[in-house]
């Protein structure tokens, strides 16, 4: 339950009835404000001190940008919601040992960037960006949110867009309709609130951009992508449920190879050793996945 959810859900519900306009936009800033600021944590200071650190301007956003590397090999890391850069460290310093360029940014409202809120709009033209800078990126890998938010940058650069070799998900959100089912039932609204939000993103954060909610749906999207991909996620998340990383790996069909591990949850599975080596391995093989299997005795089971 969200603060002060009991008057928010009295307001939201009320003015709906009478105010559909002004109710979506405030039922819709309450959605888009991460739940708090994540600070760096010690051992991810130093490969954040050494990056080559930048800016870039999105939808009148200022928006905090790292880079390591020689800028060869670029692979993209994306962050999840309320969170930042630098929880995925340990993807970056494998890759950088291995002689690749990673690439990454704290979306407004997260981070060291400046703001109190984002969505996943400007996470996909933060992307798109980075893309721009950095050209096509061997892989991205991509956590949480950042996972659904990817999936809209590639499948709308399939036509001249943001290309990427391969893509490596981890506890990743499959369907934005979960986050709509929880904003609701973590304030209590009811229908009406999510349908007058619903009606303000169309008006006035993605005009002139039809069909934009079956885009935000990473399930359909993963059908229009032709890449290799690697899912991990836990079977204890309590923030993303397991289902969402079976969901997704059916989407993805043959392309895909779902990894569920056991008592990382959503956070812990950005930093097990074992997770990080799989993943990197993958990103920098020359060939596809690798059938789904089943690892005796190392807490993680495929399917």
């Amino acid at each position: 339950m969200y603060p002060m959810a009991a008057l928010v859900r009295t307001v939201l519900n009320t003015a709906a009835r009478v105010a559909p306009g002004p109710a979506g936009r405030a039922a819709f800033h309450l959605f888009v404000r991460p739940l708090g600021r994540a600070r760096p944590r010690p051992d991810e200071q130093a490969l954040f001190d050494a990056a080559r650190t930048g800016r870039l301007r999105v939808r009148g956003k200022d928006v905090v940008t790292y880079a390591w590397g020689d800028g060869r090999r670029p692979v993209l890391l994306v962050h999840g919601w309320s969170s930042r850069a630098s929880r995925l460290t340990a993807f970056a310093e494998a890759l950088l040992e291995r002689g690749y360029s990673p690439v990454a940014f704290d979306a407004p409202g997260h981070g060291e960037s400046p703001g109190a809120a984002s969505n996943i709009i400007e996470f996909r033209d933060v992307i798109r960006e980075l893309h721009a800078r950095h050209g096509d990126f061997e892989a991205v890998v991509a956590h949480s949110f950042g996972v659904l938010a990817t999936h809209l940058a590639l499948r709308d650069g399939v036509h001249g867009g943001v290309r990427a070799g391969r893509l490596v998900g981890l506890g990743g959100v499959g369907s934005f309709t979960m986050l709509l089912a929880g904003f609701r039932a973590g304030f209590g609204v009811n229908d009406l609130v999510v349908r007058c939000m619903r009606a303000h993103v169309e008006r006035r954060i993605a005009p002139g951009e039809p069909g934009i909610w079956d885009r935000f749906d990473a399930e359909g999207a993963a059908a229009g992508l032709d890449l290799p991909v690697l899912l991990f996620h836990d079977e204890d998340d309590d923030m993303v449920p397991v289902v969402q990383g079976r969901r997704l790996a059916r989407a993805h069909g043959d392309r895909a190879r779902l990894v569920v591990t056991r008592g990382l949850g959503h956070r812990r599975i950005l930093t097990d050793p074992g997770v990080v080596a799989e993943a990197v391995a993958f990103v920098t093989a020359d060939a596809g996945p690798e059938p789904a299997v089943t690892v005796p005795g190392s807490g993680i089971a495929t399917g």
